[in-house]
């Protein structure tokens, strides 16, 4: 049945189609100038021939990738599971992950924001195979803003295609979000290249059989270079050296030590490397030495997007499980329901209010997403630079939003899709038990959640003097006279005001406070929580109102999108309303807890 494990993914084209058409503004993107080249009339048949493409080729090993894993082998290589490397080939052959860069390096030359459609899907379909060519798209972008020109047109070209693939080397055994204390050292040698010593720790597909090389961006010191992250270079370390017609050579003094043993996402790959175990690796600088942090952050609001996307994905996919399997499994009899049969369990109140409860915050956050994408695009393309500012600055306060809220509900949503198939949830040959541990590692990639918490509080909050998040609280704030016009968002707009009050009241006590950083800190993740959930009661608010004002929509389609924008609003949104007190709570009182008091 398939409710046992054999659920096809679909993609959920019209909402990804709803969202990029009437309310992330990808027309008037496309409008911009350096997308003239651009044919817009072509996203909706590219989206669906993606949807196929992952639908088909991802998609069905995505089990397989669970139960079989990445397997390390006796001589340091790493084998993909059966049939990634055939779909990995078949993705670089269609060009896929071409898609949102520039034309003049092989790129496609489309808004980033359709790049995050395609990504959505990706992820959906096979989240493990999808990391491969997610942190290559980290190193483009890290070299694409920081490498010299003869960097960028040596490496980017395939990797951009994705005939090679990058990695990111951050992290040490010593040194995870304190990436200050990276102890992996960089000597400069007379030819201007570095020979790179040291070891890095979580590094995804730092070894694979998919690719023809692969590009390592390592963070290391330099001997002289000062304490702390002040210190820090970047290294682009290949895993082949290039000959001199630029292609894979001798391989470098890098090797896979290790890969892990992990909760999920088991097919990609997690290596422990090594360098300069036969004397050192050979690497290249990137900018100058000691801004490699300062490189790093470049990249961060796409990279967290990236994660929080993975989020939404995995909620997707699981939601698409949980439907089809609570739609077929007959079980008790629901209120109404004939005396002497059993009732389909989508019939039962509690099935379907988990199941509401997926399916409003998917939407929720793909809203969210999809516009934290266009702020991005628009910072990178608007002709105008306080346009370009003031996207920038919205794209950077709703980073931490998509990247904590997505994540934090991937975990929650994939465990309800565990809760909906009862016991056969708990039995892995279900198969839906493998996206509630997929999903866990999100919460700790790029900056764990209670990181994003502290980055909205204690940077995002204060952008502008404050301006930043006020324009947020002032665009909420607009619709109220919109919502008023109809008469079935009357409690989706009191839920929406009733909200928006607590968090300004919120938002307020923490900038009083901003002088006692323990007392911000120490409410930052219900906060964020907070923000988050209003943040997705504005957007499901206004997908309402597209759907009462678009003539063109159908109206199955418009009833189905104002009744989960009311469920999230007047059901769901409403918990902003509990977490003021746990914002502003006693930070002595948390504190006050020793290790003692701890243990008993």
């Amino acid at each position: 049945m398939a409710g046992a494990g054999m659920t096809v993914y679909k993609a959920p084209l019209g909402d990804i189609m709803w969202v990029l058409e009437r309310q992330s503004g990808l027309v008037d993107i496309l409008s911009l100038p350096d997308f003239s080249g651009v044919d817009g009339s072509v996203v909706a048949d590219l989206l669906a021939e993606a949807a196929r493409f992952f639908e088909e080729k991802f998609a069905p090993l995505n089990r397989v990738g669970d139960t079989v894993g990445a397997t390390r082998n006796a001589d340091g290589s790493v084998t993909t599971p059966p049939g990634f490397r055939e779909a990995y080939a078949d993705y670089v052959a269609a060009g896929w992950g071409t898609i949102g860069f520039d034309p003049g390096l092989g790129g496609g030359g489309f808004p980033w924001l359709v790049n995050i459609a395609i990504q959505e899907m990706m992820n959906s379909a096979n989240m493990a195979l999808t990391m491969a060519p997610l942190l290559t798209q980290g190193a483009i972008d890290a070299i694409m803003h920081h490498g010299d020109e003869v960097q960028k047109m040596t490496y980017l070209p395939r990797m951009i295609s994705g005939e090679w693939t990058g990695t990111m080397n951050l992290t040490e055994s010593d040194a995870g979000s304190d990436v200050g204390a990276v102890r992996t050292r960089a000597v400069r040698q007379d030819d201007g290249t570095y020979l790179i010593t040291g070891n890095k720790i979580y590094i995804t597909f730092g070894e694979h059989d998919m690719a023809d090389n692969i590009i390592h961006l390592v963070l290391a010191r330099t001997p002289d270079a000062p304490p702390g992250t002040k210190g820090i270079s970047c290294f682009i370390v290949p895993k082949f050296i290039l000959d001199a017609d630029g292609r894979p050579g001798k391989r470098n003094d890098v090797k896979c030590v290790s890969i892990e043993h992990k909760m999920g996402i088991n097919a990609s790959p997690t290596c422990v490397l090594s360098y300069g175990d036969e004397g050192g690796a050979v690497g290249y600088l990137i900018g100058e030495e000691n801004r490699g942090m300062a490189y790093m952050f470049t990249m961060m609001n796409q990279a967290r997007l990236g994660v929080g996307l993975e989020g939404l994905a995995l909620i997707e996919r699981a939601y698409q499980q949980a439907l089809d399997y609570a739609v077929q499994r007959r079980q008790g009899r629901a209120p109404g329901a004939p005396a002497g049969e059993s009732s389909r369990i989508v019939d039962h109140p509690d099935v379907k209010r988990m199941l509401l409860t997926m399916k409003s915050t998917i939407e929720a956050l793909r809203r969210l997403i999809y516009w934290n994408a266009a702020c991005l695009d628009i910072s990178a393309h608007h002709p105008d630079a306080h346009e370009r500012e003031r996207a920038a600055d919205m794209a950077a306060l709703l980073t931490p939003l998509s990247k904590g809220w997505g994540t934090d509900m991937a975990v929650e949503l994939t465990g309800t899709a565990v809760q909906i198939h009862g016991g056969m949830g708990f039995v892995e040959e279900t198969g839906v038990a493998q996206h509630y541990r997929d999903a866990r590692i999100t919460t700790i990639y790029e900056g764990t959640n209670g990181i994003q918490a502290m980055d909205l509080v204690g940077r995002k909050l204060g952008m502008r003097g404050g301006a930043v998040m006020g324009r947020l609280f002032d665009d909420i704030a607009s619709l109220d006279a919109h919502l008023g016009k109809h008469e079935i968002l009357s409690a989706s707009r009191a839920a929406l005001a009733g909200a928006l009050a607590e968090v300004r009241a919120t938002t307020d006590w923490i900038i009083q406070n901003a002088a006692n950083p323990v007392a911000a800190l120490s409410g930052a993740t219900p906060y964020l929580r907070q923000v988050s959930l209003l943040v997705g009661g504005k957007v499901m608010a206004e997908s309402a109102l597209v759907a009462l004002s678009d003539a063109a929509i159908d109206p199955p389609t418009a009833e189905a999108r104002i009744g989960t924008a009311r469920f999230f609003c007047e059901q769901l949104l409403p918990q902003v309303l509990g977490l003021g007190a746990s914002v502003t709570g006693d930070a002595a009182l948390l504190m006050s807890f020793d290790d003692a008091a701890l243990a008993r």
